[in-house]
Parts: structure tokens; sequence; C-alpha cells
């Protein structure tokens, strides 16, 4: 197999486009997974403080506000 052939089938074909985003999509988990674990090694025994936040905290700060609106 030539390289030319290679080139045709990954960047002027459907299907080779295919297998370049899946090549893709595949590479960016294998590293995600990786940053994560070694994430996870460093910050085993993070305590969570009041400073911490986190996207699904504002449920709670919501509630809380609805509540206090209800007893005045």
């Amino acid at each position: 197999m030539e390289i030319s052939e290679l080139y045709h089938f990954l960047f002027e074909t459907y299907a080779g486009m295919g297998v370049l985003f899946a090549a893709t999509i595949v590479i960016c988990l294998i590293a995600c997974v990786i940053m994560e674990r070694r994430t996870r090694k460093i910050y085993v025994n993070h305590e969570a403080s009041e400073d911490d936040w986190s996207f699904f905290d504002d449920d709670d700060e919501e509630e809380s506000s609805a509540e206090e609106t209800k007893e005045v």
C-alpha cells in the first residue's frame, strides 16, 4: 500500500474521515482517563470545604433561598 492510497482513503473518502474521527475520539478518551488517574493520585485525601465548588451545587442554593423567602 502506498502513502498516496492511504492519504486518499483517510482524507478523501467518507469512511476514511470516519476512521479519523473515531481515532481522535478514542485518543482523547485515553488521554482523559490517564489525566484523571494522575489527578486522583495527587489529591487522594482532599476533603471538601466551604470554598470548594461544584457544577451541581446550584440546586442546594436555590432550594435554601426558596425556603428563606417562604419563611419571611
